[in-house]
């Protein structure tokens, strides 16, 4: 398990991290979700002892980052947004080299062979790394990440730059690699987030905004539980009759959309799942369903609505605008607060005047 309670880091006046806090359990696979600069990578690199926190602890596996941290080291398995390749090595070296340094127990021979198994890497395991495309690179990297077999993985941006055969593969390798191992895999990459993570954390700013499943975050966090319908039914029967399920709060129709088909809005408890009885319902009265959509946020709305500052800066613009407008800068530099005069005073009571009339 990896914890991190109340972490901070501050470069000079930057605040890079504020007071993040969470937990990996065991066996999952997190998604470390942010737009760039939010604080992915930096988190990672504390975690992974490669840099020192200005204030909080991070735990692995019981053991402390900083009381222990040779034996924290030896829990994880790290591949950084660049891989530390030596391109002039061939696979054969590097990983020689890489099971030297990292002093690594398991027989050299049998431990390298399964790795290259498991990482598809064994019809390259001679050639020269420069001479590789930047997916098999990649792999090559997350390769000396598993070398000593550590229970915790930290990938950051792992699909980076890859084509999309690419991607598909590196991301079918790490669904894998999450059978027998932690892994907190950090990208700005929705799609391959939500295909390879069971959970996601949210950072922003360098603060953790959001941490929930991945199939029901967007859900919980969505005030808009409307399903949109299109059935072909009449229209004040179909309306009056999906009105009258329970949990049904409120039905509108939005017209016909097609010959004899209605599109409906259906609102219901928040809790509540009404897709069961809905279908029961049309199903029953002989009404085929065209068509069926949830309205909830999808991970994209979601991730924009939590990282967009556009409206908090707005905000502040607005409110700077106003307290500008009441400030007037009087003689000898002095700032003075502008009073109305009498004329608006009384032609403020006039306008109060006629709107209670």
């Amino acid at each position: 398990m990896v914890e991190v309670k109340n972490l901070t880091k501050r470069y000079g006046l930057n605040m890079a991290l504020k007071d993040v806090s969470f937990k990996v359990e065991e066996g999952t696979i997190v998604g470390f979700l942010g737009p760039n600069g939010a604080g992915k990578s930096t988190t990672m690199n504390i975690i992974t002892g490669y840099l020192s926190a200005t204030s909080g602890e991070v735990t692995v596996s019981g053991k402390n980052i900083l009381d222990e941290p040779n034996e924290v080291k030896k829990l994880i398995g790290y591949l950084p947004e660049q891989p530390p390749l030596y391109l002039d090595m061939t696979v054969r070296e590097y990983l020689n080299f890489m099971y030297d340094l990292k002093k690594v127990k398991q027989p050299r021979g049998k431990h390298i062979k399964e790795i290259c198994e498991i990482t598809k890497i064994e019809d390259v395991y001679n050639r020269l790394i420069g001479n590789l495309s930047k997916g098999y690179r990649q792999r090559v990297g997350i390769a000396q990440a598993l070398l000593g077999n550590p229970p915790v993985l930290i990938l950051d941006e792992p699909t980076v730059g890859l084509d999309p055969k690419q991607i598909i593969e590196i991301r079918n390798l790490i669904t894998n690699l999450g059978r027998n191992h932690t892994v907190i895999l950090s990208s700005h990459i929705l799609s391959e987030i939500q295909a390879v993570c069971q959970r996601i954390l949210v950072i922003n700013h360098g603060q953790i905004v959001a941490d929930g499943a991945t199939d029901t975050l967007a859900h919980d966090l969505s005030s808009d539980h409307r399903l949109v319908l299109r059935v072909e039914a009449p229209e004040r029967e179909a309306v009056h009759a999906i009105r009258e399920l329970e949990h049904v709060t409120e039905v509108q129709s939005f017209g016909e959309k097609e010959p004899g088909i209605f599109e409906l809005s259906v609102e219901a408890d928040p809790n509540a799942d009404v897709r069961k009885p809905l279908f029961a319902l049309l199903a029953r009265k002989g009404w085929p369903m065209m068509s069926l959509k949830n309205m909830d946020l999808t991970l994209e709305d979601l991730f924009l609505q939590l990282t967009s500052t556009d409206n908090v800066y707005q905000e502040e613009k607005e409110q700077e605008q106003q307290a500008a407008a009441s400030v007037q800068i009087g003689p000898e530099g002095m700032v003075e607060v502008s009073e109305p005069s009498a004329e608006e005073v009384t032609e403020e009571k006039e306008e109060k005047g006629e709107e209670e009339a």
